[in-house]
């Protein structure tokens, strides 16, 4: 079941990524990169489905694996969808390209590993979910607004560590209400930092530099659902110099990601 599993997880990023560089592809050649006018491009909204369809198969993988089997294959998705996105934009990934997506990968495997899995039923009373969307939104906002004072590497980090963020806010919502606590309103709010973190994502892939973006996001994700875990549900968070060391390995392949990675197009957003 093991094999299975890890082997399903990895057909899961593909489809993450293939679904990734496909929105992506369709968002840095339009004219207008807004969430509506994406949303009438056939080929983005088959980004979307295959997307989704990774997200099931990701489900499917943790039902019939461990998580420390099936979370590094869902890194693995960094990996894919570099050179997909390469192809779709008539070029080559160059190695130190493909090097530096390496090291992300396996310093964001290294951190997800030592994460300490939580027990017990995952509660948060309504000042907690007050307190989650406040922080979140702030700092996607901040982010937003730093991004548009650099360059635009660092401006596609910035606009995809802020969609991370609120994807961060939402998955850890969604575990409220999955494993634990059910309020009608939770459910009503649950789609506004979902919708808000797609929206910031598709602005940072018309900046240009997918390999930064995708990064970005990769990283940003996880570890802000780890700290709303931490502060909010009071779950475990690794201890020692290892983290340390993962998290710095990490922020190292993402600079000489934004080194490296091409800048395939400019549109300048609002």
């Amino acid at each position: 079941m093991t094999v299975l599993a890890a082997a399903i997880a990895l057909v899961g990023s593909l489809f993450f990524a293939l679904g990734a560089a496909l929105q992506q592809f369709e968002a840095v050649g339009s004219t207008k990169p807004g969430l509506l006018a994406l949303l009438r491009k056939p080929r983005w909204l088959l980004g979307g489905v295959s997307i989704l369809a990774g997200g099931g198969l990701h489900i499917v993988a943790l039902g019939l694996g461990p998580l420390t089997i099936v979370q590094p294959m869902g890194v693995a998705s960094l990996l894919f969808a570099l050179p997909l996105a390469a192809t779709l934009h008539g070029r080559k990934p160059s190695r130190q390209e493909l090097g530096a997506a390496a090291v992300v990968a396996a310093g964001l495997i290294l951190l997800v590993l030592m994460v300490p899995e939580s027990e017990g039923p995952t509660r948060l009373d309504p000042n907690g979910v007050l307190t989650l969307l406040g922080v979140s939104g702030v700092a996607a906002v901040l982010l937003w607004a730093g991004s548009r004072a650099v360059s635009p590497a660092g401006r596609a980090a910035l606009l995809a560590t802020s969609s991370g963020v609120l994807y961060g806010a939402t998955a850890t919502l969604m575990r409220v209400l999955v494993d634990g606590t059910w309020n009608w309103w939770y459910l009503l709010a649950l789609p506004v930092p979902a919708l808000l973190a797609l929206v910031m994502l598709q602005r940072a892939y018309a900046v240009g530099h997918f390999g930064v973006s995708f990064a970005s996001l990769q990283i940003a994700d996880p570890l802000t659902a780890v700290a709303f875990g931490a502060l909010l549900l009071g779950e475990p968070l690794p201890t020692g110099i290892a983290p340390i060391a993962a998290a710095a390995l990490t922020a190292a392949g993402t600079v000489a990601l934004a080194r490296t990675s091409p800048l395939e197009a400019r549109n300048e957003l609002a």
